[in-house]
């Protein structure tokens, strides 16, 4: 296949289309696999896409296919670290959540994964300090999986990948040992890659928890008895000491001090086992050549072991050897002391025969190093060898030799005083003997035998028993049979006095009664005090608990494992808790009236003892559940379970019946909640396996995921709600609803917590992803209510009531079928801020990441919304905006298709996608065609302006300009927007040759080009807006220079009809730069005199006006003027006469036109005369003609 590369598309989509889990389908991704291991690019795109689909998924071929590739790609494959680092944080979250799949073996792989994730993304959060929920993310995963290393019950798989997960996060916590940067390896994650100052990574901590961590592995490596756990652990300490040369003291100290003692009673290829790995290690750190100076240490160690292993060895081939030569009786178990009772066996007065000489070989012989299943196959093949008669024999020959008397197994009578067996006898024709108290139970003993001179009892007819309707205990009966026929017997006589009663007179062996069909336990004894009643059941809990347990040690039961259910401890458990539950009956309350009126309090009265005893009783079994929760779990569900079935049961027949399930439910999670430890999955695992869940314990788990100074109990809460809503579909509704109420927190981390939750199962498992797409809908629309009513309340007349709902806008519900929650007030307060504003909208912007198709709600609302409410999403919104990008469907066909109201949420979509970078070409020519068809806001036109070509920005940068309105803001909008399309000039502008590059030059504009544009726009832009716009111009004093202006006023004089604005603009450019006076006096004003300037009055105001601002620099082109308006000039700004006056008598050369001005300048100097004299309260001043002062003169 590898020759002939697939299409991985094309291979995936084929294999998704098949049956699953077929064998088409298995053939098909295993030929995808084996061209996605040759061309591993791919992974990178398939993995992140097909994990999010397995996460709560059933078993399935694809879902063990996709979890393998991602192990692969991540840990065997040959893409970059950067890549994997982007896989590991893409994934991060579904590796979460499938560390709760109830299948081990995607749990061992994903615990894997992460052993290698841990590392990569360690390193780039260290660098990323602006993404804090992916390290809680990453934490929450180390605390799972290191959870599981010391958890009972988990799969031996798993918990030798989360041990060597461990030993990963103990390499990255623990410090590198070398101080120079420089020599420290990069590719090696470790705490030295962490700032003390990290905003959310605590160097301290991490250090304290992998020296932590490093004790625990120490531990383990002392107290495991399983080989592979040992072997997964010392595999993993090379890279330790390699790596981390610091600890080789430590690893060195611990392996010297290792013995193999946590193996005794295991076989001898175990122990070997074990001593060979530890060897292995140990030699293999003695050849690296940081062990210099642990060299002694090492050698002493290894001696030590192999002398250990010798003699471990010599005693296993003594052994072997007697086996061989038949000396050892490998059929039968040695009897140990730890096998013996505390009843002593019956001595016997005559002294027994001397033993056979091959007993003497087999006395030392140690059986207890043999393994029980070999002695249970020995004794069972040794059995079968023997016809029934051939051992009966065998044994009735080996019980003489020891001078044990035997027991005949047929018809005729046994002697009374020698009866033994697998069954104990009863003669009930004579009387008992009194009580023995053995094992913490009261067991009436049968009666001892007798010498009778009576006449012998009838030969008892042969016949089966029905080991089921035996009353004796068969525990007992199995694993001490020898003591119970003693005690069931009586006591045995000495052999002396055995024979005298066989030798006296009269005499005659009775025969035995070996039915027990007639034999009965005497009646138990009357307790009247309660308290003795209650202390009596206290006692027997704890008996047959430790008796159970003493079954499940003896049936070699690992406490690691699951029980069976059904097995020793199932049957014990059971016993215990219906002693509580269906033994005791209320006392029966009189429910038929017969006409007459019972009083209640009389029921009450004698009801109320009978509660209060059994509460008593509870109150034991409680307490002693407490006392271990963890280790008696099973007990305590097992408990609840019966109180629950038994108050359906009780209720069905008795109506009155106090149920006590929700009681001491309350009592168990109560007293418990106080240990509650983040790493110890128990109290989630107690609560999912209880069959429905009381009101007080939701609020509790709702109290747990709010407690944010612990975030052990909140991950606890969080967890144990996420599998009621994943496990028990009863109860999914209520914990989904804690959830969801959960998203709408006003703590940031509670929220954030419940979010990533929730989110999980959008879109791909019903029903839980229309509940909470609904839900977030249904918080969103609650920001639309107040408007309606603000809207209403201003508009809405009384008459017009009666019509309100069918006025009301779509979208909107009726105040009272709006949710509420516990969190949310019952409506937004307006200015509403922006913390109360993101409660009810971070849920749905966190799911439109996945369904972006809740954005069209989001729209849809917006135009609905208070304008403070609008802002606010517009500011919150611009992580998500971010997160989708530029380049994003769903976003750009809302800009383009964005319902009335809501164009200023795409304005600032279009804003934030053009903040920090060019907008794409898609982006540009979307808005274009907006501003074509719809009449937007030309604030739409501002991000992309830069990025049209010259004819573009010239036909939309009028549109811009008007938006100028006199504030601040505006003006920093149309200024940015200046910045951006127009170049700045070189500093040699105006010289005559420039080797300077030209930027950009058939797309933005020039400075000069600029301002021509807005004298030419000034009608299309606005009197008020144009000047303003030039106004920012001038402020721009880098761009527009003043050899700039010279050149916009140079070409604003060549167009035929000058703008109204161009002689305000010369005042401002003379005002600003004082060098431009010259051009301006010498060649501007004489150019507008040829124009007849006067002929627009507007332009004639601005001509005289500027004449004044430059004079007297201005004289010589204002006696250009025709007189007519140099007489009109000199009316309305009179201060220019004495100057004009002086200028024509000393500097004009033409005595006959300085006779002609001086006449139009004297008539006004003499009627500006005459005014003055009259107004100082004197005649009128005469002025000489100018023929008379000129001869005069």
């Amino acid at each position: 296949m590898a020759s002939n590369p697939v299409d991985p598309l094309q291979t995936l989509q084929a294999a998704l289309n098949t049956e699953p889990n077929s064998k088409e389908q298995a053939d098909l991704l295993a030929s995808l696999r084996e061209s996605l291991e040759a061309q591993p690019a791919p992974i990178r795109v398939l993995v992140p896409i097909l994990i999010s689909r397995v996460v709560n998924a059933g078993d399935s071929l694809l879902k063990s296919w996709v979890i393998d590739l991602f192990h692969y790609g991540l840990c065997r494959s040959s893409l970059s670290l950067d890549v994997k680092t982007q896989l590991s944080s893409q994934t991060l979250e579904t590796l979460f959540y499938l560390l709760d799949d109830p299948n081990p073996a995607p749990v061992k792989v994903v615990t894997q994964c992460l052993a290698t994730v841990y590392p990569l993304l360690f390193r780039s959060l260290c660098a990323n300090r602006n993404n804090p929920a992916a390290w809680n993310l990453l934490s929450s995963c180390k605390s799972k999986i290191l959870g599981f290393v010391g958890l009972p019950g988990v799969n031996l798989g798993v918990k030798i990948s989360a041990l060597k997960f461990m030993q990963r996060v103990i390499l990255v916590q623990v410090p590198q040992g070398v101080s120079d940067p420089r020599l420290q390896n990069k590719n090696d994650p470790n705490l030295s890659f962490c700032p003390a100052n990290h905003p959310f990574i605590s160097v301290t901590q991490l250090e304290a928890e992998g020296q932590l961590l490093l004790k625990t592995v120490i531990e383990i490596l002392y107290s495991t008895q399983n080989v592979d756990l040992l072997s997964a652990l010392l595999n993993s300490w090379p890279t330790l000491v390699k790596t981390r040369p610091n600890m080789m003291h430590l690893v060195v100290a611990a392996l010297k001090q290792w013995t193999p003692a946590a193996f005794n009673g295991l076989s001898a290829s175990t122990i070997k086992s074990a001593e060979k790995a530890v060897r292995i290690l140990l030699t293999h750190i003695l050849r690296l050549p940081s062990a210099s100076q642990f060299i002694p240490q090492i050698n002493e160690a290894l001696a030590t072991q192999a002398s250990r292993m010798e003699l471990a060895a010599s005693e296993e081939k003594k052994k072997r050897a007697a086996v061989a030569a038949g000396v050892i009786d490998t059929r039968k178990r040695p009897t140990t002391e730890a096998d013996r009772t505390d009843v002593k066996r019956v001595k016997l007065e005559a002294e027994p025969p001397a033993p056979d000489p091959s007993l003497s070989l087999l006395a030392s012989f140690d059986f207890s190093t043999l393994p029980a299943t070999l002695i249970t196959d020995l004794i069972v093949a040794n059995l079968e060898a023997f016809t029934e008669p051939a051992l009966v024999s065998l044994v009735q020959v080996y019980r003489q030799r020891l001078g044990i008397g035997t027991v005949s197994t047929s018809v005729p009578p046994a002697p009374a005083a020698t009866a033994s067996g697998s069954v104990p006898v009863a003669a009930p024709t004579v009387p008992a003997v009194s009580d023995i108290k053995s094992v913490g139970k009261d067991i009436a003993r049968p009666p001892t035998i007798e010498p009778s001179t009576t006449t012998p009892a009838p030969p008892i007819k042969e016949e089966p028993v029905d080991p089921l309707q035996m009353d004796i205990d068969q525990d007992e009966l199995e694993y001490e049979p020898d003591r119970l026929n003693e005690e069931l017997s009586g006591p045995v006589p000495s052999l002396k006095t055995a024979r005298q009663l066989d030798s006296a007179p009269g005499t005659e062996e009775q025969p035995i009664n070996l039915s027990l069909s007639e034999f009965k336990l005497p009646p138990p004894k009357d307790m009247v005090n309660i308290d003795d009643r209650i202390d009596l059941i206290s006692k027997s809990i704890t008996r047959i608990h430790e008796g159970a347990a003493e079954m499940q040690s003896s049936t070699n039961v690992s406490t690691d494992s699951d029980v069976t259910i059904g097995g020793p401890m199932d049957m014990w458990m059971l016993l215990v808790v219906r002693m509580f539950t269906r033994v005791a009956e209320p006392p029966e309350l009189d429910l038929s009236n017969d006409g007459e009126d019972t009083p209640m309090d009389n029921e009450e009265d004698k009801s109320t003892p009978f509660y209060e005893r059994q509460d008593r009783l509870r109150r034991i079994l409680c307490d002693y559940i407490m006392s271990d929760f963890p280790g008696r779990i099973r007990l305590a569900t097992t408990w609840m379970n019966e109180e629950w079935y038994n108050d359906q049961i009780r209720l069905e027949r008795n109506p009155k019946w106090r149920p006590n399930y929700d009681i001491w439910l309350g009592q168990i999670v109560a007293s418990y909640q106080t240990h509650l430890d983040g790493k110890d999955r128990t109290f989630a695992r107690f609560l999912l396996d209880l069959p429905s869940l009381p009101a007080d314990v939701v609020s509790l788990l709702r109290e747990l995921c709010v407690d944010n100074e612990s975030p052990d109990k909140m991950q606890i809460g969080f967890s144990t709600l996420r599998g009621f809503v994943m496990q028990r579909p009863l109860m999914r509704a209520d914990a989904l609803n804690v959830l969801l109420e959960l998203t709408t927190h006003p703590e940031k981390k509670i929220r954030g917590a419940a979010i990533n939750t929730v989110k999980l199962w959008v879109p791909n498992h019903q029903p839980m992803d229309s509940m909470i797409r609904e839900f977030a809908l249904q918080i969103l629309r609650k920001l639309q209510r107040s408007t309606t009513e603000k809207k209403k309340t201003t508009m809405v007349t009384d008459e017009l009531e009666e019509g309100e709902d069918e006025n009301m806008e779509d979208g909107q519900l009726p105040p009272e079928d709006l949710l509420q929650t516990p969190y949310l007030p019952e409506r937004i307060e307006l200015p509403a801020e922006k913390s109360h504003v993101l409660q009810h909208v971070e849920l749905l912007f966190a799911l439109s990441v996945k369904v972006p198709d809740l954005l069209d709600d989001l729209f849809a609302a917006y135009g609905q919304m208070d304008i403070t409410v609008q802002e606010a999403i517009q500011s919150l919104i611009t992580a998500l905006v971010r997160s989708l990008g530029s380049s994003h469907g769903k976003l750009l066909t809302l800009m383009r298709t964005c319902p009335p109201g809501a164009e200023s949420l795409a304005l600032r979509i279009l804003s934030i996608f053009t903040e920090h970078g060019r907008p794409s070409p898609q982006l540009v020519a979307l808005v274009k065609g907006l501003i074509n068809e719809r009449d937007l806001d030309a604030r739409f036109l501002i991000p992309i302006i830069a990025e049209m070509d010259k004819p573009d920005i010239v036909r939309h940068l009028p549109r811009i300009v008007s938006i100028l309105d006199g504030k601040l803001e505006s003006k920093t909008l149309v200024r940015s927007v200046f910045s951006s399309v127009v170049t700045t000039p070189p500093q040699t502008f105006g010289s005559v040759t420039s080797n300077m590059p030209r930027v950009r030059q058939s797309e933005l504009l020039t400075p000069a080009e600029l301002m021509v544009l807005l004298h030419d726009s000034e009608k299309e832009i606005g009197i008020k807006s144009a000047k303003e716009a030039i106004g920012i111009c001038f402020s721009m004093t880098d761009v527009f220079r003043s050899e700039i202006l010279a050149v916009v006023m140079q070409q604003i004089m060549d167009e035929p009809v000058l703008p109204v604005l161009f002689l305000r603009t010369v005042i401002q450019a003379v005002t600003t730069y004082k060098s431009l006076v010259g051009f301006v006096s010498t060649t501007l004003l004489s150019r507008l005199i040829t124009k007849k300037i006067w002929t627009n009055p507007l332009l004639w105001e601005g001509f005289i006006h500027c004449a004044k601002v430059i004079a007297p620099a201005s004289f010589g082109a204002l006696l250009q003027l025709p007189k007519d308006q140099l007489r009109e000039l000199v009316d309305k700004q009179p201060s220019l006469k004495a100057g004009l006056r002086d200028y024509v008598t000393k500097k004009a050369p033409n005595k006959a036109r300085v006779s002609g001005f001086l006449d139009i300048f004297s008539e006004s100097t003499a009627v500006e005369s005459s005014v003055e004299g009259i107004a100082n309260g004197g005649p009128p001043r005469t002025q000489p003609e100018p023929g008379a002062g000129s001869g005069s003169a």
